[in-house]
């Protein structure tokens, strides 16, 4: 016979002290011992394997123990302490509600606490998954735990809380345990292994605690299972391939692959994940944890949430320094799309490789778009889009002097040429005919330009003049002293004000004829909808309602509220009418008149033998004295 007992049992906590993770319950139940504000019931409430039952087991023993040490912990040398160690103590009943969740179990339990212990102060009574009982259990259990013995104690434990009845959750004292964190396995796994003589890597507790997700008891029942796998030295790569976990290596691999747009090496990956035998899909979920874990490798304050090794964590940290932060994020985003969409692709690898590959290319995208607004003309200076409209753009009328080194500065400071206008010949201004001839052109344009464009206000829209680079083309030989820009082919000097105003102007003057609206013309528009409707009933049901004209209201009577909504559902109705009749303001309401339902009629009785004689009697009273001649007497039938 084997004498090999499982970590979980043979390193079950006989202390509250020894208990992992659950300070804030064992500290409460201890300070309650010292007070002595014990309650009558408690309801432990927490996942599977944190310590409920075994909090709930302590919390017996010391109530019974004869002689509790300073910090009332039971001292497990008295009698009680030893039977209770032993299974062997009267005054503690575990029931496993599970099992005995009838109404039967119940009553033969409220029967137990009748009687009194026979050693010890309490009776302590521990209901292990109490949400299984069921409803007829919970009502049979109600009054015994409102007002139970002053020496019995209920202890419930249950995963699921709220499947719990409030009568019940408002006669206990409910403590809820948190899961354990991996940091504290590792510890506690860590102790075991000095022990037990075994040597394990920081890596692979830290494995160990991650796959038994916040529940104690299953990271000893792996931890055994390790064990006997891989003996007394415990490896990382041990642990992967027993719990058929894959390794991180493939994703720092992965990552350094996509930093350099890779894009075989991250085919290449992938094949030889799915060649060892692991689901696309834990694939998937695997990555986004690792792109998370190096998010939070980018904040030295986010850095404890990573739940690793130091040469792990180490490793995490060299990676998410080069990896830019926008990457992360897009590929952590297209991680979890092609997560939430995997189920309902057909072809499961395509739908995973086409994800890497937009994963792989993303930081190109990036560094595209970081480039773009640096990009500069030809000629080495940013092209400037909106006109300035400012005072010093437009100059006010100055002498020809003046005006010959205004044009000067703004040809040295303007970068951009105007486009080449459509030029037309115009007679000489009184102030050219007897001036030089011999003034520069550019001075000319801008002295017309200076006379042709108003004062603007605001500017009304940002206007992107074409760019072509070089000086206007100079005037004709033909001794003509300026040039003309034409007006409506210089899209710099338009005033938007204006033409905004012109063409406001021009549709207040269109005449806005909306046809006047007729009953008839309706009904026959409604006449045509309900002929072209592919609806029997609802044809049938448009025919009866009745139409009439309120202004621009159409008011449509129906007799039943049924007709009402079956009405207000031909949504096409108004707008088809509107467009017939082309008057866009007519509105519909619906009205109820319950003189518009038909009745049916109702179907006569068929009359008997004495309603036919009495009738055949109004008609012909001779009937009567031919009845009384004869001796004759109608049926009675």
């Amino acid at each position: 016979m084997s004498t090999f007992v499982v970590s979980a049992r043979k390193y079950r906590p006989n202390r509250f002290e020894d208990v992992v993770g659950q300070e804030h319950v064992s500290g409460t139940l201890k300070n309650a011992l010292q007070t002595d504000h014990l309650a009558h019931a408690f309801l432990f409430c927490g996942p599977r394997g944190v310590g409920k039952t075994t909090c709930a087991r302590i919390l017996a023993k010391v109530l019974n123990c004869q002689s509790p040490t300073s910090d009332f912990e039971p001292c497990n040398d008295c009698e009680s302490c030893k039977a209770f160690n032993k299974n062997a103590s009267f005054n503690i009943t575990e029931l496993d509600a599970a099992s005995n969740n009838s109404v039967e179990h119940i009553r033969a339990l409220i029967e137990q606490v009748r009687f009194q212990p026979q050693q010890g102060k309490y009776k302590v009574f521990i209901i292990d998954e109490v949400h299984m009982l069921s409803q007829q259990a919970f009502n049979a259990f109600l009054k015994t735990l409102e007002e139970p013995p002053p020496y019995a104690i209920f202890i419930l434990a249950t995963t699921e809380k709220h499947k719990i009845i409030p009568t019940i959750l408002s006669r206990c004292q409910i403590f809820d345990f948190r899961r354990i964190q991996v940091s504290d396995m590792v510890v506690h796994l860590f102790n075991i292994c000095q022990q037990e003589g075994i040597e394990a890597s920081p890596d692979a507790l830290h494995i160990i605690g991650q796959k038994a997700d916040g529940a104690l008891r299953d990271a000893l029942s792996i931890f055994d299972r390790i064990v006997a796998f891989a003996g007394k030295k415990i490896s990382y790569e041990d642990v992967i391939a027993n719990l058929n976990i894959l390794d991180y290596d493939y994703y720092f691999r992965l990552v350094d692959a996509m930093l350099m747009e890779n894009i075989t090496e991250v085919m290449l990956i992938f094949d030889q994940v799915l060649r060892k035998g692991f689901d696309p899909e834990l694939f998937i979920n695997g990555l986004a944890e690792h792109l998370r874990n190096l998010l939070v490798c980018k904040d030295p304050e986010t850095l404890q949430l990573l739940e690793c090794g130091d040469g792990l964590r180490k490793r995490y940290q060299d990676q998410a320094h080069l990896s830019p932060t926008s990457l992360l994020l897009t590929a952590l985003n297209l991680a979890n799309e092609c997560d939430l969409n995997y189920k309902m692709a057909r072809n499961k690898r395509l739908h995973v490789e086409l994800s890497l590959i937009k994963m792989t290319h993303a930081g190109r995208a990036f560094s595209l778009g970081s480039a773009a607004p640096q990009a500069a003309p030809a000629n080495g200076q940013a092209q400037k889009k909106t006109p300035d409209l400012s005072e010093s753009a437009i100059p006010t009328p100055t002498s020809p002097e003046k005006q010959v080194n205004t044009a000067e500065t703004e040809q040295q400071s303007a970068p951009v040429a105007d486009p080449e206008p459509e030029i037309e010949p115009i007679a000489a201004s009184p102030e050219h005919q007897n001036g030089s001839s011999e003034v520069p052109h550019d001075a000319t344009v801008t002295e017309v330009v200076e006379e042709e464009v108003p004062e603007p206000a605001e500017p009304a829209a940002s206007v992107d003049p074409p760019v072509k680079n070089g000086k206007p083309e100079p005037a004709a030989a033909n001794g003509r002293p300026g040039l003309k820009r034409s007006a409506r082919h210089s899209l710099a000097h338009l005033n938007m004000d204006a033409l905004l105003a012109e063409v406001e102007e021009d549709l207040e003057q269109q005449p806005q004829e909306i046809p006047e609206l007729k009953l008839e013309t309706i009904q026959q528009s409604f006449d045509d909808y309900i002929e072209q409707h592919d609806k029997n009933s609802v044809k049938m049901l448009l025919k009866n309602v009745k139409l009439d004209l309120e202004d621009t209201e159409l008011v449509v009577k129906v007799g039943t509220r049924l007709a009402e909504s079956s009405v207000r559902e031909e949504t096409e109705m108004m707008d088809y009418l509107r467009g017939q009749l082309k008057h866009p303001e007519l509105s519909l309401r619906i009205e109820i008149d319950p003189s518009m339902v038909v009745e049916p009629p109702k179907r006569q009785k068929p009359l008997n033998a004495k309603d036919k004689y009495r009738l055949m009697n109004e008609v012909n009273p001779q009937i009567r004295e031919l009845i009384t001649r004869f001796g004759m007497r109608p049926d009675e039938e």
